[in-house]
């Protein structure tokens, strides 16, 4: 809406990092999150940072105050400008080896049978970052992922503006949906 181009990359704040690196001097960098919750305000850390992160979230929040709203206020008024968004998360623990091979399972079975719908909204495009590959079923066409590397990661997306990600965890016993 404001001529602000978005990338997505992997979790991580090492892909956020690669992304920076590949556009510097280019483009300018104006701040990067992940799912976990973390957020890289400036190009310099390159890492997550929360003391700029906070600093940033204290420079709102004054900007909020000097024009007479609270942040709450501030929020709704994004909301209404930019639309409203719902996150939410689910994580399977398996433990062990067995729960390795159930996370394995899990992956290869959504691979191997693509969803077509979520809570009743058709699927209309998926995303396989493991073939690099993303299939839009609405033109009937497959195109090629531009990413540095392959992921154990799949993605949704709905008629109805659902994205919904499989990943197994790269650190715990789990396989996360978000």
């Amino acid at each position: 809406k404001m001529g602000i181009e978005m990338f997505d990359c992997y979790t991580g704040f090492k892909w956020i990092a690669d992304v920076i690196r590949k556009n510097e001097g280019v483009k300018k960098y104006i701040g990067g999150g992940e799912e976990s919750y973390g957020f890289l305000a400036d190009d310099f850390v390159r890492d997550k940072d929360s003391v700029s992160a906070c600093t940033l979230f204290a420079e709102v929040a004054a900007w909020a105050k000097d024009n007479g709203k609270t942040l709450y206020q501030l929020l709704q008024d994004i909301y209404v400008e930019y639309g409203y968004s719902k996150e939410a998360g689910i994580s399977l623990v398996r433990k062990g080896k067995e729960g390795a091979d159930e996370i394995e399972a899990m992956m290869k079975n959504f691979r191997a049978n693509p969803m077509k719908e979520l809570a009743g909204s058709p699927v209309i495009l998926s995303k396989d970052f493991v073939k690099l590959e993303s299939v839009d079923y609405v033109k009937e066409e497959v195109t090629t992922l531009e990413m540095p590397t392959t992921s154990n990661v799949l993605q949704y997306f709905t008629e109805d503006g659902t994205k919904v990600s499989i990943r197994p965890s790269g650190t715990e016993p789990k396989i996360k949906f978000y």
